[in-house]
């Protein structure tokens, strides 16, 4: 037994020593790691600097047979968060790069990489067990001192090993830098003689307003079906790349099958997966999902730049219509936005929208009855918005029992809307379909309902409008806003 628990130690001691290391010698890539798998940018700084000094910190405790039992502890803590964090994204559809071992090792997520952590965790667990029970104790588990010391010498070595390796690569990684430096200085300058510019990273998702690729994929149905036959049909075009294997596109296949039913006469919305036909073919069937189409690997995600999935994109007349949404909220924004009726007329009781919180729950604006509602149109990055933000929370801080419920409708991520600082409830909508679907051509602006659901005032544009809807029930002076 003392021979597995060396070795479970030995092993721990390697890839915590290896990964601290590895973090160290290229902090720029843990923190973008992290702020991949959605820590918040306020924290990434701080969480990759606590993260290698955390890891380091089990691995040298893990040298000690007197400290053995806190440095699994924390060995089976940290692999327990990573397994979690790793899982979520997966299931979210996310399949951010690792960065486990920095640029020693860095690849995108998939289930093996739960696999290995579940293995690691289950040894850190088994060296816990141990060391708690007379496995790693001293007086019982051990035949003498001098045993103990054998075994914390064969640990160390491998510790300093890790050391060297982790040395080494920090000495490689420099004189490569160094290296590279030098290429790309030599490259600026030529390109700087050709009138030449550094190709920028390309963003997720092409641009509005270019054509959308062709493309020509057999359909689940049987034959082949191109981009043409889709555009030529006279309707939008919704193509929503799902994966086999993500949960997150599992769970919004019942609602692609809805909208199939309920916009036919607007939106076409075809699926566009890969992997195993038979598997596709029983989900297509299991949730009445038509016009499935199938990629043999990502050929036309990849020209499509879908970075993540669920993804959809907009197409009318053959040109891109949208940018890339990716994740379900944003799909369903816009599918609201792309069927968006015409614009709701003073007395008009507002139809069911569903919009996602900033908590992860969601919103049915029509079911805001009872009491007098300010809608407010929002963008966190439009100037406008920022110079009356102060008016605003003075406002929320000073209403009065009479003064209308706030309910904040903006674009943006959820955490850019949380930096606001508001009171009220906020609610996402990326596409502006509920701005659109009222009528409002600006942030900020706002809407009044009554206590019926019903338009009652109309679209006041500008701060002063509306504070002054804020305050009563009619809307203000038009002032300057940020168009949408």
């Amino acid at each position: 037994m003392n021979v597995i628990v060396l070795i479970a130690r030995v092993v721990l001691v390697a890839v915590f020593a290896v990964a601290g290391l590895a973090k160290l010698a290229d902090l720029a890539g843990s923190r973008k790691s992290l702020l991949d798998f959605g820590v918040p940018a306020s924290l990434v700084s701080s969480g990759a600097v606590l993260l290698l000094v955390v890891e380091l910190a089990c691995a040298i405790a893990l040298v000690s047979s007197s400290w053995v039992r806190w440095g699994a502890i924390g060995a089976l803590l940290l692999l327990t968060i990573f397994t979690a964090a790793v899982a979520v994204n997966l299931a979210r559809g996310r399949r951010p790069d690792c960065h486990c071992f920095g640029q020693v090792h860095a690849a995108p997520i998939g289930w093996s990489t739960v696999a290995r952590n579940v293995m690691l965790a289950l040894l850190a667990a088994f060296v816990v067990s141990q060391a708690s029970s007379a496995g790693l104790d001293a007086a019982t588990a051990l035949s003498s001192a001098a045993s103990i010391g054998q075994v914390d010498g064969v640990v160390l070595g491998v510790a300093v090993a890790a050391l060297i390796l982790g040395v080494l690569e920090l000495w490689i990684m420099a004189h490569l830098l160094r290296q590279n430096g030098r290429l790309l200085l030599r490259i600026d300058a030529l390109e700087a003689r050709h009138g030449g510019a550094p190709e920028q990273a390309q963003a997720a998702g092409l641009p509005v307003g270019v054509e959308a690729p062709a493309f020509k994929l057999p359909a689940l149905e049987g034959g082949e079906t191109t981009l043409g036959a889709l555009v030529g049909q006279g309707r939008a075009l919704l193509l929503v790349f799902l994966e086999q294997g993500c949960g997150a596109c599992d769970a919004l296949m019942p609602e692609l099958a809805l909208w199939q039913r309920t916009h036919a006469e607007r939106l076409l919305v075809v699926p566009v997966s890969r992997g195993d036909a038979q598997v596709n073919r029983a989900k297509a069937i299991r949730h009445g999902l038509d016009h499935v189409l199938l990629q043999s690997d990502r050929e036309v995600a990849s020209v499509y730049r879908v970075a993540a999935s669920p993804s959809a994109v907009l197409v009318r007349e053959g040109l891109i219509a949208s940018d890339l949404s990716a994740g379900a909220d944003a799909i369903r924004a816009l599918v609201l936005w792309a069927t968006a009726p015409e614009p709701l007329k003073k007395g008009a009781r507002i139809p069911s929208l569903g919009l996602a919180d900033l908590n992860g729950g969601t919103i049915d604006l029509s079911t805001l009855l009872g009491r007098r509602t300010l809608l407010l149109f929002w963008n966190p990055a439009c100037g406008f918005c920022q110079r009356m933000l102060d008016d605003l929370k003075a406002w929320e801080t000073s209403r009065t029992s009479a003064a209308p419920d706030l309910v904040v409708v903006s674009t943006g991520t959820a955490q850019a809307n949380r930096s606001q600082g508001l009171r009220s409830r906020v609610v996402l909508d990326s596409q502006s379909a509920v701005a659109q679907l009222l009528g409002s051509g600006g942030t900020p602006s706002a809407v009044m309902l009554d206590e019926q659901g019903r338009v009652a005032s109309d679209i006041g544009v500008g701060a002063a409008a509306v504070l002054a809807l804020a305050n009563s029930t009619t809307a203000s002076e038009e002032v300057p806003a940020c168009s949408t």
